[in-house]
């Protein structure tokens, strides 16, 4: 019954615009008011709780780190680097985005940023050399959610914070997926571009090559920083944040290509986005605890085990009902919303909360590039000035890939499980 009520408030007021933070608020006091259990001091605690967060802190600092790259040009220079590698091959300047795109997800974390970046300087180089402005924008796009798998990934810290999960083993378990997400992009472009008429890059010389890795090395080093750091146990995720923005602002220096007076934009920014995660995040803890308090978690776990005690065939139930939410909910709700909820029932049939957090945040990344709510493909129709429904006819090729390995990492969890057994055991 709580399952329904819950709902039921959460999506009638997010249909009438309420803000999402304000939904799941109203959602967690009728809740909490159905079981003669409101307490306007515990609200109050548990919301300031939400925000006094040790792991959160990481998100503002990886979104400063992505404002300064963008900011200070160390972007320009990524892309430069990717195309000397690949931008002479036919559909050449996919694959550079495809590269591109995995290196800028070792940098900030963010799917919006990481398309923003890679789009306003690959979509218009594409489209000059007769690429499909709809195929450039819904690749731009699908390269832009790795960043939401590959360390440091902000949804991944976002999972950690809500559910209690250990965000160092998240951040180790995204790397692997990422990449065969990386890989089966290129794969898909391969198909989409083998008979497109484009031009191509002059091909570099090894020389330029050296040149253009030289001018991004320090770039190019800093994923490396954050996971060998990670792994080695030498700072925390938080920590790892701080080593992020301060060694951005230190190479964007060095580059010479960002101004102090650009720092006032880059920290508002950040200041902007911070608010609003946190605002969610600090709602999403209230919610939680009503929640759990509602046992709402145990319903949804008895109606589960009700149709299926295979762990297997229980998680494809709940990937297919969260494939539904995140064409019509944008992810940092979704993550805060359904990570406490979900996370208690595959613990009860023995699914590694790990594993689980890698394959739901997947999940609700592709409802990042799905219409009609998402948010990465209006970031590309904002650059490329062009409809939803033109950028929809271009994605549906990636939208197939990324369902089809989703599907395959849960037939097959030891893509995830055996990289982080061996991490552990090392």
């Amino acid at each position: 019954m709580m399952v329904v009520v819950f709902l039921a408030v959460l999506f009638s007021l997010m249909l009438i615009g309420m803000p999402i933070a304000f939904a799941m608020l109203s959602s967690a006091v009728v809740m909490m008011w159905t079981q003669d259990m409101f307490n306007v001091t515990t609200l109050a605690e548990h919301f300031i709780t939400g925000a006094n967060s040790f792991a959160l802190m990481a998100i503002p600092f990886f979104i400063l780190t992505g404002e300064i790259m963008n900011a200070g040009g160390v972007s320009k220079r990524i892309v430069d680097f990717a195309s000397s590698l690949v931008g002479h091959v036919k559909g050449g300047l996919g694959y550079v985005a495809i590269v591109a795109g995995v290196i800028f997800a070792g940098l900030s974390g963010s799917a919006v940023a990481d398309t923003a970046a890679l789009g306003s300087i690959l979509i218009p180089m594409m489209v000059a050399q007769g690429y499909e402005k709809k195929r450039s924008t819904a690749l731009v796009a699908s390269v832009g959610i790795v960043g939401t798998v590959i360390p440091p990934s902000i949804p991944l810290i976002l999972y950690g914070v809500v559910g209690g999960v250990s965000i160092t083993g998240l951040f180790m378990g995204g790397i692997v997926p990422g990449i065969i997400m990386a890989i089966g992009m290129t794969f898909t472009w391969w198909l989409v571009a083998r008979k497109a008429d484009t031009k191509r890059l002059e091909r570099a010389n090894w020389q330029a090559r050296l040149h253009s890795f030289k001018r991004a090395f320090w770039a190019l080093l800093l994923p490396l920083i954050i996971i060998v750091g990670l792994r080695g146990g030498v700072f925390t995720p938080t920590e790892a944040g701080v080593v992020a923005a301060v060694y951005a602002f230190v190479i964007s220096l060095f580059y010479r290509e960002i101004r102090l007076t650009q720092l006032f934009d880059v920290l508002t920014n950040t200041a902007k986005t911070t608010a609003i995660v946190m605002l969610i995040a600090s709602a999403a803890i209230v919610t939680a605890y009503a929640i759990t308090v509602a046992q709402v978690p145990a319903q949804i776990a008895a109606g589960l085990t009700s149709i299926t005690d295979s762990p297997t065939l229980m998680l494809l139930i709940i990937m297919v009902i969260l494939l539904l939410f995140g064409c019509v909910m944008d992810m940092t709700p979704a993550v805060l919303i359904f990570a406490p909820v979900l996370i208690p029932v595959v613990e009860q049939v023995g699914i590694d909360p790990i594993y689980f957090g890698v394959v739901m945040i997947i999940n609700l990344s592709i409802g990042l590039i799905t219409p009609p709510v998402g948010t990465v493909l209006y970031v590309g129709c904002s650059i490329s000035r062009i409809s939803i429904i033109d950028i929809s006819r271009g994605i549906w090729p990636m939208l197939l890939m990324y369902v089809a390995i989703l599907f395959a990492l849960i037939l097959f969890p030891e893509i995830v499980t055996y990289p982080l057994s061996i991490l552990h055991n090392g």
